[in-house]
């Protein structure tokens, strides 16, 4: 996909208010999530030089969710009151996915930097996309290029302690991390196209196959005969039995 392809797909999903403010509280979860995870990396590891990063990564985390979430709410407070929600197009739009769940206990400080490096590169990426595509809503445009510095420290300082950590096994730790990304942004893409998918096969089966049983229901109604039917003499017995 050429970028000029990226920037049109960016552009569409950016450019509905509404559907704006949805993605900017979304991303206020994620950073706020991350930040809590990045306070739990900080407690569990030894290494005092990588406690005192991971704090301050919180920190970043905690302050861009106050920024998406403060720019998100006035977007909805100057939308009228009426009009129906955008389509849920996070999933085009990912920004930083965080920890992505992950048991920050059971990675360790080698996964964990390779994990967050991946992450947050990705992230800058596409914060630097959203950057250019929302010149006409410069206030949100102003928010991304904030994030957008931080996200540029956490992916260099990531690398840095990884290297320093694993000089020998920096390279593999982020290849195994990159194949980890691309199986959840699989899992995630799977979950979206059986979403779409079931939504077609039940709108068919609603349009193509309940008028085909409404109308046998109707020609067998036909048949029918008016009023009372006799019914045959071995099955008027005496009604003092269950059977």
């Amino acid at each position: 996909m050429t970028p000029s392809v990226f920037s049109l797909v960016h552009w569409l999903v950016w450019r509905d208010p509404r559907r704006r403010a949805e993605n900017l509280l979304r991303f206020a979860e994620v950073e706020a999530d991350g930040g809590r995870d990045l306070v739990r990396a900080a407690e569990v590891t030894t290494d005092p030089n990588l406690r005192k990063l991971f704090l301050k990564h919180a920190l970043d985390e905690q302050r861009h969710a106050d920024l998406f979430r403060g720019r998100g709410l006035a977007l909805i407070r100057a939308l009228p009151r009426e009009g129906a929600a955008g389509i849920q197009a996070d999933w085009m739009t990912p920004g930083e996915r965080g920890l992505d769940d992950l048991r920050v206990e059971d990675e360790g400080d080698e996964k964990l930097l390779a994990f967050l490096h991946l992450s947050e590169k990705s992230a800058a990426k596409d914060f630097a996309n959203y950057v250019a595509v929302l010149g006409a809503d410069r206030p949100t445009q102003e928010v991304f290029e904030k994030v957008l510095h931080d996200e540029t420290f956490h992916m260099t300082y990531t690398k840095k302690e990884l290297e320093r950590m694993a000089p020998r096994r920096a390279g593999w730790r982020i290849w195994s991390a990159r194949l980890r990304r691309f199986w959840k942004a699989y899992l995630r893409l799977a979950s979206a196209l059986a979403g779409v998918f079931g939504f077609i096969v039940l709108t068919a089966q609603y349009l193509l196959v309940l008028p085909v049983f409404a109308w046998q229901a109707k020609r067998a109604e036909r048949r029918e005969g008016v009023g009372w039917r006799p019914i045959a003499p071995e099955r008027n017995g005496s009604a003092d039995r269950q059977y």
